[in-house]
């Protein structure tokens, strides 16, 4: 993977040093951890699901926070005390902790614990204010309505 150099977006925008951090921390492939195995799936146009297999635990083992625009989910195996033999170990069951960012207005509705896997819902929900609105051009809605109310009178 190429390096790219992100000094002129931190010259020239501002309030993007979010994003550029987020560049930078996907460049780094070896601090991504691959365990566990997981999915993320588009539902709908503003609806997200993150499933995560998570053979061996329990629903008890499994934390799952959200703070600002970040998704904490941490596994943590509670040990037994009895000692085994392995001949062959595939099932890993080690603690875990994955981290998710968040886009902005991205919250966590939901979340399921069954037959080893974990689902987590996420729905996008743009506050009314931040969505897009028809403007009228030089008032000819507002020109209108007064005049449907003089015909009225």
């Amino acid at each position: 993977m190429r390096n790219f150099d992100l000094t002129p977006l931190y010259r020239s925008a501002i309030g993007f040093d979010r994003l550029a951090q987020m560049l930078n921390d996907a460049q780094r492939t070896d601090s991504q951890p691959s365990y566990p195995p997981y999915n993320i799936e588009l539902v709908t146009e503003d609806q997200y699901r993150i499933v995560m297999a998570l053979a061996g635990f329990d629903r008890s083992e499994i934390d799952i926070t959200t703070e600002r625009e970040s998704l904490h989910i941490v596994g943590r195996k509670q040990r037994d005390g009895a000692e085994r033999t392995y001949l062959h170990r595939g099932i890993a069951a080690r603690d875990f902790e994955q981290r998710f960012q968040l886009a902005n207005h991205v919250k966590v509705t939901g979340a399921s614990f069954k037959d080893g896997m974990l689902t987590i819902e996420l729905v996008r929900e743009i506050p009314e204010a931040l969505k897009p609105r028809k403007i009228a051009i030089d008032g000819v809605n507002a020109n209108v309505e007064v005049l449907e109310q003089r015909q009225a009178a």
